[in-house]
């Protein structure tokens, strides 16, 4: 799996959802739920725009991480987002108003 093929992917909720499922982390799967149904955005939205905030915000420190790590797996890709959206997982906060006027019926 290429990372730049799985961020593209993540706009498709069917690859989105394959792509989650495949870091094999049934934890995280259920934080991502969680995030998801705060932020009004489907699973695959918000691995994106997890990928996305990293991107914007992770420090030296954070890409120095990420970088050893990936070289040390035989799926840098995969650990790639999954340390991607661990990190923007820990950063996010719910928005104040719990409830939800989007239209992915949760």
């Amino acid at each position: 799996m290429l990372l730049g093929d799985v961020i593209r992917d993540l706009t498709d909720e069917h690859s989105a959802a394959g792509a989650l499922v495949a870091l094999g982390d049934l934890s995280l799967l259920a934080r991502i739920e969680t995030a998801r149904a705060a932020y009004c955005e489907t699973a695959g939205a918000y691995a994106a725009n997890a990928v996305a905030r990293f991107a914007d915000g992770a420090g030296d420190e954070d890409w120095l991480d990420l970088m050893n790590v990936m070289e040390r797996t035989r799926d840098p890709a995969g650990v790639c987002l999954q340390r991607m959206i661990e990190w923007s997982l820990k950063r996010d906060v719910a928005p104040p108003s719990s409830s939800c006027s989007c239209q992915h019926g949760h």
